[in-house]
């Protein structure tokens, strides 16, 4: 774990200001709970190295419906952290087949902290801190998405 924290440091000071100028693809996301709630977000995708490193750091708190899903690729043990996230967020944990395994909630702002999946997963969703208690999103809730990524836009 501790390693991980190490790596994404590392990783920061070797592209520095190169983050700054990562931009994402937007498109739509459904959750929908065990209950049968269907919740609709428009989420920023964090497909690369780059936008996965730079995730929702210096920016403003999210609105009720946007957030940023990371797409590993693969399923995997992912870790998250909220170094230079201003605002507080959930992070719900969704494996390959789109069930959503863990919520981490509330996360702390700028906490340094490293918060883990607890097992293999494919996705992380970010949205709002508090939101997934609002709507009762929680583990074993269901994420549909589009099957192409919308495309990035062009600077």
């Amino acid at each position: 774990m501790k390693s991980a924290v190490v790596a994404l440091f590392a990783f920061f000071l070797m592209t520095g200001h190169a983050l700054a100028d990562v931009t994402f693809a937007k498109g739509p996301i459904r959750i929908i709970t065990p209950a049968g709630a269907v919740h609709d977000f428009v989420v920023e995708w964090a497909i690369t190295i780059e936008q996965r490193a730079r995730g929702l750091m210096f920016r403003d708190p999210l609105p009720d419906d946007a957030g940023m899903i990371f797409d590993f690729g693969e399923s995997r043990v992912a870790t998250m952290w909220m170094k230079d996230t201003p605002s507080s967020l959930d992070m719900l944990f969704i494996d390959e087949a789109g069930v959503v395994q863990k919520i981490a909630e509330r996360t702390v702002p700028l906490s340094e902290s490293v918060i883990g999946s607890g097992g293999p997963v494919r996705y992380v969703l970010e949205i709002r801190g508090g939101r997934s208690q609002e709507l009762g999103i929680v583990a074993g809730s269901r994420l549909e998405m589009p099957l192409a990524i919308p495309p990035v836009p062009t600077p």
